[in-house]
């Protein structure tokens, strides 16, 4: 929990200006993003030894890549706007060995299962003429869902619980999703029509609470 809530804040750095990684990047270099998918959670200030490096990160940021070498690093997190010296947590983070990866700020403070989840992200080639499709349930309050093609019974994502993620791949093109509780045919919502791109990768995070503001994020993981 403790090194993946490091990841975390590593990944908050880059929120501007930094690109897919390409596989001809050293080995030795360590590729992490975030997502703040608590919603209920503050925004927050990130320091790194002791220097404020980003500030008043909000509900549904997402970093770019921030390429990070093999070290060691001293990491602390902050009410926005309080300085250092009310950090409520600090530590050291060790990264190694070129990892890849998203990490995802999830769950509710008032409800008590916030919790930072790390999703390895995969940038290898698609099949031919094949979309890849990370789902993410990031909703603190709803239960286990069934995905499925919308107006179908074609269920793509079975039984995922607060915090799963399960990744397929499509055929490239256009797509609604139905969501519905696990084993049931009940629709709690519907996505919008998304499009799928052949080669490209995307995340789906269904975020917010199932009982208000309960809305599906797409995001662009990977262009061909």
């Amino acid at each position: 929990m403790v090194r993946r809530l490091m990841l975390l804040t590593l990944a908050l750095l880059a929120v501007v200006g930094l690109s897919t990684p390409q596989a001809s990047k050293a080995a030795t270099m360590n590729y992490v993003r975030v997502m703040h998918a608590s919603p209920d959670a503050p925004a927050v200030d990130i320091f790194v030894d002791g220097k404020a490096v980003l500030t008043s990160v909000p509900f549904f940021a997402l970093s770019g890549q921030l390429a990070l070498p093999d070290g060691t690093y001293t990491i602390d997190i902050a009410p926005a706007g309080a300085g250092v010296a009310a950090s409520v947590f600090e530590t050291k983070l060790t990264l190694e060995g070129g990892y890849t990866g998203t990490v995802a700020a999830v769950g509710s403070l008032g409800l008590g299962n916030f919790d930072v989840k790390l999703y390895e992200d995969n940038y290898s080639m698609t099949g031919a003429g094949m979309s890849r499709v990370r789902v993410i349930h990031g909703s603190p309050d709803a239960p286990a869902v069934d995905i499925k093609i919308a107006g179908t019974q074609n269920v793509v994502v079975k039984g995922a619980k607060f915090g799963d993620a399960a990744t397929l791949e499509v055929p490239a093109g256009t797509y609604s999703f139905d969501i519905s509780p696990a084993g049931s045919s009940t629709v709690l919502f519907t996505t919008p029509a998304l499009r799928f791109e052949s080669g490209w990768g995307y995340s789906l995070v269904a975020s917010g609470f199932a009982s208000k503001n309960f809305w599906v994020q797409s995001r662009v993981d990977m262009v061909k």
